[in-house]
């Protein structure tokens, strides 16, 4: 899970952050505050991975209290004032929304934040995820795939399609799910479905017998439900 912080002196916005973030199961909000000493504080003795930020409150702004900050955490500025901008991306911030914000805004924010925690996360354990692939037979010809755009895959019979992020048109190959499994890190993908792997991180959604990633929605199928559930615990735990 992604250890997620909230920083905003206006209650409903608290309010509303704290509701969308609720339903993306990657997150975890753990501080809830509205204003940037009372973070201070709880950052004296907790770590956090994420911080969504708003910039104009009292005492000190959100600009001036990220300045401060030696080693800072993953940053989300959320703020009524768009004249920010260049300074928050001058303080490297994963994103910059701008209230009122909808939940699909915040979904793609978090995304983003997923993907760079991922990278962050094996760097520390000397692996980049980004160097991480595979080759697939094609028509005759191998084909390169970074395991870290895989999104999900779909079997059919003696083929699979690997559906990655960013495209639109999906890899088909010739091989079983089974000798795919096989080839793909441990841990990072599993079975929902006796048809489908999925990407763990590229999960945005799970509900009872389905899971989404973004638009797609993935069956849960009954065999497979508790091998999945535990396999998201265990993802937690080692966040």
């Amino acid at each position: 899970m992604i250890r997620t912080a909230i920083v905003d002196d206006e209650q409903l916005i608290r309010e509303l952050l704290q509701d969308n973030l609720s339903r993306i199961p990657f997150i975890e909000v753990v501080r809830v505050c509205k204003n940037a000493l009372e973070l201070s504080q709880y950052l004296q003795t907790e770590p956090i991975d994420l911080l969504f930020m708003d910039i104009q409150m009292p005492g000190i702004n959100g600009i001036q209290f990220l300045n401060t900050l030696e080693n800072p955490p993953l940053i989300i500025m959320v703020t009524a004032y768009e004249k920010y901008a260049l300074q928050g991306f001058e303080l490297n911030v994963v994103d910059y929304i701008l209230k009122p914000f909808s939940f699909e805004r915040i979904l793609k924010a978090c995304n983003r934040v997923s993907e760079l925690y991922q990278l962050k996360k094996a760097k520390t354990t000397g692996t980049d995820l980004r160097e991480q692939y595979l080759f697939v037979n094609v028509e005759y010809t191998l084909v390169k795939v970074a395991i870290a755009d895989i999104t999900y895959i779909e079997g059919l019979k003696d083929y699979i399609k690997i559906h990655l992020a960013g495209s639109s048109r999906p890899i088909l190959t010739r091989m079983t799910m089974k000798a795919m499994e096989e080839k793909l890190p441990q841990g990072m993908f599993i079975r929902t479905h006796k048809s489908y792997l999925v990407a763990l991180s590229k999960i945005t959604v799970i509900k009872r017998d389905l899971v989404c990633i973004g638009p797609v929605e993935i069956p849960v199928s009954e065999s497979c439900r508790d091998a999945f559930l535990q396999a998201v615990k265990r993802s937690e735990n080692n966040q």
